[in-house]
């Protein structure tokens, strides 16, 4: 019986895969097809979850067929990951897009992504003082326990690190090993690994101007099938969209979230006004907010349901150059850099929130001038240090926490709801990647317009 009915969910996944794509031979929209993917998703994994419940063998057995689908679509996404960083930023070098204003590039790309992590700061400090979340009275059971432990030690292996020690991660002392994905600071390392190559390059063309067109051919060769594979990739992302959010339904921990409901919704809250933020910025370069919602959303779609920014980076870089306009190494820097360098919502609001929240228990009083002040600055210097011990929001709360003294045990405490909240948490990072690519290229005038207000952009991924 058993075997029946998960046979049964499987069969019913494929029908609504068998829809989509119908749907594409229809020519009908990519984004439309992402978003009903998500819809049907949903539904059909909440439906699931009602029927046989959460923890049931049932759920258990479907949602393991349909991770080939959902996650299978992640890890080809990562696989692609480096070589897509790589060879983009290489080819920018030889195509002389970057090299003129690389400092300027680059100051203003990680300048926008500090300055906005500090602005969310500011915002998740608002939501928790709006909200009254208070940590005294979160629940301790089993798995926050075992939560709590975990942390203590993610606590004990980063903070000895020092400044100094954390900028070293960031240096590509074994480019082949990063181009793996080995350590956490990888694709940073990757991207300094190819703007020294690309330095070297045009240091080749002057002096050697025979070998520098051999390489560049070989470079556009590589550039070519690259581009390619992730064209091919992108494509499957209604599928993958479908199995996640199929998955999300029927495994979420609906009596956790209502339990933490307030804490949910004032993460929320904070990430919508930093989302508006964002849009506020594209409005103030003149550029409409609205387009960028339209054009972004099956991004962003797919970084909600995937929760991994690394996994969303392909389709991160080919919005920003086939919809936005935004020149390909602009869009690389910012979206590379923005896994791990100045993350809004994993980096900004989420420890901006629990320190607010932690303060009480140590015997500090949170709406003091000074320790909001305070809280914003560590916060957004501690997300470039989060770059160096492998990003994510639980190590920028611990960076963050233990910066200003405040017990880290907290971040244990909302194990159940972590799923929930991470969605929103790595979409508002994805954007705000974004957001900084739009911002340097307008201010560097290299944004092309014209693709920015465009409708025919529909997309080259998705035919």
């Amino acid at each position: 019986m058993l075997t029946l009915l998960v046979i049964l969910n499987i069969v019913i996944l494929l029908l609504f895969i068998i829809a989509l794509y119908v749907m594409q031979k229809k020519h009908i929209s990519f984004s439309k097809r992402v978003f009903s993917a998500l819809g049907i998703g949903l539904v059909f994994g909440l439906i699931l979850q009602l029927i046989y419940g959460p923890t049931s063998d049932i759920i258990s057995h479907s949602t393991d067929w349909f991770n080939l689908v959902g996650y299978g679509y992640v890890k080809l996404l990562q696989m692609i990951v480096m070589p897509l960083v790589f060879i983009s930023i290489l080819t920018a070098f030889i195509k002389t897009k970057l090299s003129k204003n690389l400092g300027k590039v680059g100051g203003l790309v990680i300048g926008t992504l500090l300055v906005t992590t500090a602005i969310a700061a500011a915002i998740g400090i608002s939501s928790a003082f709006l909200f009254n979340l208070d940590g005294i009275d979160l629940h301790k059971g089993d798995a926050e326990m075992l939560r709590i432990k975990d942390v203590d030690q993610s606590l004990n292996d980063i903070k000895d690190m020092t400044a100094p020690q954390k900028i070293l991660e960031l240096l590509p002392g074994n480019p082949f090993l990063d181009l793996t994905g080995a350590r956490p600071t990888s694709t940073i390392a990757v991207v300094i690994f190819a703007v020294i190559l690309g330095v070297a390059f045009l240091g080749v063309r002057r002096k050697q101007p025979e070998q520098a067109e051999t390489f560049t051919k070989m470079i556009d060769a590589v550039y070519a099938v690259v581009m390619r594979v992730v064209t091919l990739i992108l494509r499957l992302t209604p599928f993958g969209i479908l199995a996640l959010m199929a998955k999300i339904g029927a495994t979420s921990d609906l009596h956790a979230i209502w339990q933490l409901g307030k804490f949910v919704i004032a993460s929320y809250v904070a990430l919508i006004v930093m989302f508006i933020v964002h849009l506020l910025i594209i409005k103030g370069t003149g550029l409409s907010a609205l387009t960028y919602v339209k054009k972004a959303l099956p991004t962003l779609s797919f970084a909600f349901t995937s929760r991994s920014s690394a996994g969303t980076l392909p389709l991160n870089i080919s919005t920003q150059t086939k919809k936005f306009g935004v020149p390909e190494g602009i869009a690389n820097f910012a979206g590379s850099f923005g896994l791990s360098v100045g993350q809004n919502g994993c980096a900004g609001i989420y420890p901006a929130m629990l320190a607010v929240m932690a303060a009480p228990t140590a015997g500090i009083d949170p709406l003091t001038p000074s320790f909001i002040l305070t809280l914003i600055v560590v916060v957004a210097l501690s997300s470039l240090g989060v770059a160096g011990v492998g990003g994510g929001a639980t190590f920028a709360a611990l960076i963050v926490l233990s910066t200003m003294n405040l017990p880290v045990a907290l971040v244990g405490l909302l194990v159940s709801i972590e799923p929930l909240i991470d969605m929103g948490r790595t979409t508002l990072n994805v954007s705000g990647s974004m957001t900084a690519g739009l911002l340097t290229s307008k201010v560097t005038k290299e944004l092309d317009s014209g693709v920015y207000t465009s409708v025919d952009g529909e997309q080259h991924i998705g035919a």
